[in-house]
């Protein structure tokens, strides 16, 4: 445990009305909904994924919070209720895998049934299903609070709007939006759907504390960090340290510029693909990130100069481990890689990506803790 985290995370326990609040996260992933829930004095007790490899992360970045390895799919929910103390506000959250939802990702078959619930046109693969699994959970535990973070997307499919249902029928008021998380404090060009229900009356988001005229950009973010040269490993944090590029790509990288794209570049550089009428448009490949902007979004597959805009603003290379942390609103000394198991850079990326960012979750958290503190000031009136 590190217990100078352990310390500053230490929550306040009881919100300003009096109440004890107590968290659950399920898909928890490495944390960063829960270390943002923290950041905001929310109590997590727990954490439940099926991916054990995010334990150590979890665990020795968000105090007392224990890690669970469960498939959500098939843990009964009294295992989750017997997490609850017997009295208090039971608050549960949680960020389903979102690639069943993504644009890029999402995947339609015909002519067949998702657990039991008829689908028209589609049929998802078993992520879809853990959407559904969420659904019974909290039919079962009844929480007073219940919050979700996914993809835009996850709007416009009939899994959430059947989730939507359950929820009023079982006598939630029910908000959603989607969060842009410039808004709140993350350097990242990053749009999130947020839904929030409670028991108690309307709950809802926070209103923004950012604007256009003042979002932390990349510069802020990691522009202080050491220079890293692509393929090098940085002694000091290994995190830090940048993938190889290949001879070309590293004379495409070299050509391009902040906020550019492929067209910035000679003939003798492009790909085929670029050379066809279809892929003319598509530019959000091979470029650069610009300092005095939030950065694009951060994928699982950001500390690759192909995948995406995630070339460095000035060094040519892309993006290392712990700038797309940074980006993510990890804090610095957030320690991702467990010193028993062996570094895997592609898992880690994979973590960081998949990720709730962090001040997005406080912001959730806030939003939770405000809503708590009303709605205790009106009952006692």
């Amino acid at each position: 445990m590190n217990i100078k985290r352990a310390n500053e995370l230490m929550p306040i326990g009881k919100t300003g009305g009096g109440a004890t609040a107590t968290v659950v996260d399920l898909f928890c992933g490495i944390g960063g909904l829960t270390h943002g829930l923290l950041l905001a004095g929310l109590n997590v007790l727990a954490g439940i994924d099926l991916d054990l490899s995010c334990r150590h992360a979890y665990e020795y970045n968000n105090g007392s919070a224990r890690f669970i390895c469960a498939d959500l799919s098939s843990l009964s929910p009294a295992v989750i209720a017997a997490l609850y103390p017997a009295d208090g506000i039971r608050v549960l959250v949680g960020c389903a895998p979102c690639q069943p939802f993504s644009k890029y990702t999402k995947r339609y078959r015909k002519g067949e049934q998702n657990g039991g619930r008829e689908n028209d046109d589609w049929q998802c693969d078993n992520k879809w299903r853990l959407i559904y699994s969420f659904s019974d959970i909290v039919e079962h535990i009844r929480p007073e609070i219940v919050s979700i973070e996914n993809v835009p997307e996850l709007a416009t499919e009939k899994v959430f709007a059947d989730f939507h249902c359950a929820l009023l029928r079982l006598g939630y008021n029910v908000s959603h939006s989607v969060a842009y998380c410039p808004d709140y404090g993350v350097s990242q060009n990053r749009r999130r759907l947020v839904l929030l229900a409670s028991l108690f009356g309307n709950l809802s988001l926070i209103k923004p504390i950012h604007n256009d005229g003042n979002y932390p950009t990349v510069r802020e973010c990691i522009g202080d960090l050491p220079h890293v040269v692509a393929g090098a490993e940085n002694t000091e944090d290994k995190l830090h340290s940048a993938s190889e590029l290949s001879p070309i790509n590293l004379r495409r990288i070299r050509s391009s510029v902040p906020g550019g794209t492929w067209h910035d570049w000679d003939d003798s550089l492009q790909l085929k693909c670029h050379k066809k009428s279809t892929g003319q448009t598509y530019t959000s490949i091979y470029g650069r990130m610009t300092w005095d902007a939030p950065s694009p979004t951060i994928t699982t597959q950001f500390f690759g100069y192909g995948n995406g805009r995630f070339g460095h603003p000035e060094q040519d290379r892309a993006l290392t481990l712990r700038e797309g942390a940074l980006l993510q609103s990890f804090p610095p000394d957030y320690s991702f890689v467990d010193p028993e198991w062996a570094f895997n850079r592609r898992k880690v990326g994979v973590h960081i990506g998949n990720a709730v960012p962090v001040e997005l979750g406080r912001a959730i958290g806030e939003s939770i803790k405000i809503h708590i503190s009303e709605a205790n000031v009106n009952e006692q009136q």
